[in-house]
């Protein structure tokens, strides 16, 4: 995850140091700056024209070049970004649509449940002609989405009974809008009752029913006493120009954050009074100023903070965002870290998207289930002070000229998401190409992996899965303990069932001690030859002759031989009878064969070459026959010793504890000093 993270940084910082290299590239060829100003009087009437109407400034009739010209100067400074993006705008617009309502309850949802929005729908009556022609319509959609006002079109031949109730007896424009200036409150019904069915007349007509929303001020004792008052809104707009009504990017986005600021504006038509107005920072028309409980901040004069829709849209959002806001852009920047994951994973192709996809639903559950409790958590009352410290905190930092940089880099890129995509699939190839060199340098057999190896492997870790869950969890460590490791125990608790088949991986058995096992004689030859004279039959002394060239343990050494940890002292039979053998007298042996193998009481393994966590023992329990000498034993973690064989197909069958205690085969146990 920090790696992904570590490259989305990076990732960040190639996109600002690109952004600041096209802005060289446009200075060296053009010699301006996207920040310069644009005298007016250069422009052509046709960028002029696109200017007001990105803008949303109303005309009326046909205009001369000058007085279009004298709207511009009065409604803000133009920069070149702002001709630029003005100009890509109404290209880009050519591809806008509507929506086509089909009943009562589309409607309804769409237009009446949006309390924060702008719509316009042309209402088409029964058996009429819409008000609108279908090149009109066209227009005037083309002119009102740049602004975020979405646009449908009912029919009422598909449901003529909502027509009646509603009274659209014939065809006309709806303009759905928020009643009042809450968050949330309740949106009117607006119909266009004009005689002239123009283009111009009807969005004139819009602007001026979303301007009547905004405060207006035409005095400076007016002014005064709104500046100096403190009331529940934290950040206020003011636009101080010269003009009838604001501009409609200005009423527009005054319905858009409705409850997180206010917008003012302030006629200055008729105003004379100059000191007032240096008193407050406002030094020249027109201005924009955001006031906040932090001070005064005059938008326009840093990178990127354009006189449009879409620039101050993006500036307040980050300046008084939403938990929408926040939650967006976290979702956006967790799927960007997520996808590299595509790049970073080596291998067949197939795995790369396996992987990916697994990242994704990974990282996106997460993401909501973090959002959920803090979403809790806002509305506690006793976080109302961090939220404010918080708010202000962002404030602080979207004032800076760091922040202006970032905001226009996020313009233009969104602007621009075919540069946006070539940029990301270019930095995450270059990832990849360096990580596959990596991983080729350490030998990593994953890279050279084909599809059709991967998806055999694949399946055979899904067909270990069904029949062995535990089984497919790679790399399970043999010393494992769950208080040393509680992932593993959550990883257990979200399979309930494997609690009822506790099969794991076979892997640990490689892990398990092997060693051979050694028997060491308890008497001399000599001794041996002088007590197979004294027997009457020369069979036996054969017998015991072979008995001294292997190793074994007698019936009484089988019975008395204890289980001990190995700090602790085994008793053996030779310990037992040294008082008979110090008086001369040597006891006669009897012999026992198992098998091929015959054990005497004189011979004793040789515990020095069993490991210290061991417990003696001298038979396996699993074939209840004695270790001979040479054989391979392998050893639990509980301590209890068995043949190699006898103990691996004991474990493979599924049976992963001792056979003796029960104790778990891959656990490790703490070993006591007595």
């Amino acid at each position: 995850m920090w790696l992904k993270l570590f490259f989305l940084l990076l990732y960040f910082l190639v996109l600002f140091v690109l952004a600041r290299f096209f802005e060289a590239i446009v200075w060296c060829e053009t010699g301006v700056f996207a920040t310069q100003l644009v005298d007016p009087v250069a422009l052509s009437f046709k960028k002029l024209r696109t200017i007001l109407e990105c803008r949303g400034i109303c005309y009326a009739g046909l205009p001369e070049k000058k007085d279009v010209r004298e709207l511009v100067q009065k409604s803000g400074d133009l920069m070149e970004g702002e001709l630029y993006s003005a100009l890509r705008e109404e290209e880009a617009s050519e591809s806008t649509s509507s929506t086509n309502f089909s009943g009562e309850m589309h409607f309804y949802e769409q237009v009446e449940d949006t309390k924060d929005g702008i719509w316009l729908v042309q209402v088409v009556a029964k058996d009429k002609e819409p008000l609108l022609c279908k090149n009109q319509w066209h227009k005037m959609v083309k002119k009102v989405s740049q602004f975020g006002i979405r646009t449908g079109a009912f029919n009422c031949s598909n449901d003529p009974r909502y027509c009646s109730k509603r009274g659209w007896m014939k065809s006309t424009l709806i303009m759905s809008i928020p009643q009042t200036n809450t968050s949330k409150g309740k949106v009117m019904l607006k119909e266009y009752s004009g005689r002239r069915i123009e283009v111009e007349h009807i969005f004139k007509w819009i602007n001026a029913h979303v301007a009547s929303r905004i405060k207006t001020i035409r005095s400076t004792d007016q002014l005064m006493e709104e500046w100096n008052k403190s009331d529940r809104y934290l950040v206020k707009m003011y636009l101080f120009a010269n003009l009838d009504q604001p501009p409609a990017f200005y009423s527009v986005l005054s319905v858009k954050f409705t409850g997180r600021v206010e917008f003012i504006f302030v006629d200055v038509q008729n105003w004379n009074n100059d000191i007032r107005m240096k008193e407050i920072g406002v030094h020249q028309f027109p201005a924009y100023i955001v006031k906040t409980p932090e001070g005064i901040y005059k938008y326009g004069n840093t990178t990127g903070e354009f006189i449009s829709h879409h620039a101050m849209d993006v500036f307040l959002r980050s300046l008084q965002p939403e938990v929408n806001d926040l939650f967006v852009l976290s979702l956006v920047l967790v799927n960007l870290m997520a996808w590299m994951d595509l790049f970073i994973t080596q291998g067949a192709t197939i795995k790369r998207f396996v992987v990916l996809i697994s990242t994704l639903g990974t990282y996106n559950s997460l993401l909501i289930m973090s959002w959920l409790p803090i979403i809790g958590f806002l509305q506690l009352p006793y976080l109302e002070s961090f939220y404010e410290y918080s708010l202000k905190f962002l404030r602080y930092a979207n004032t800076t000229t760091l922040a202006s940089w970032v905001r226009a880099d996020w313009t233009f890129y969104s602007s621009h998401p075919a540069l946006f995509l070539s940029t990301y699939l270019g930095h995450g190839l270059l990832i990849d190409y360096f990580e596959k060199k990596r991983r080729r340098n350490n030998n990593d057999d994953e890279v050279n992996v084909n599809n059709l190896e991967w998806l055999s492997s694949l399946w055979d870790w899904y067909t270990s899965y069904l029949f062995h869950p535990i089984a497919s969890f790679q790399h399970y460590p043999h010393t494992l303990d769950w208080e040393e490791d509680p992932d593993l125990l959550l990883e257990r608790l979200a399979f309930p069932d494997l609690w009822l088949h506790p099969l794991i991986p076979t892997d640990y058995i490689k892990n398990l001690p092997t060693w051979r096992f050694k028997c060491v004689a308890g008497h001399s030859e000599d001794e041996i030859s002088e007590s197979c004279h004294e027997t009457d039959s020369d069979s036996e002394c054969e017998n015991h002759d072979v008995m001294c060239n292997k190793s074994g343990v007698s019936d009484n050494e089988e019975s008395s031989a204890r289980l001990l940890p190995a700090e602790g002292k085994v008793q053996t039979n030779e310990e037992s009878s040294a008082g008979e053998r110090s008086s001369g007298s040597i006891s006669q042996s009897t012999p026992r064969l198992h098998g091929n193998t015959s054990v005497t009481e004189d011979d004793e393994p040789d515990w020095s070459t069993w490991p210290n966590n061991m417990l003696h023992c001298s038979e396996c329990v699993v074939c209840l026959e004695n270790f001979k000498n040479g054989c391979l034993i392998m050893g639990l973690p509980c301590g209890h010793v068995f043949h190699q064989q006898c103990i691996v197909v004991w474990l493979a069958g599924g049976r992963h504890c001792c056979p003796v205690c029960r104790w778990v085969s891959y656990k490790k146990k703490h070993q006591f000093v007595r």
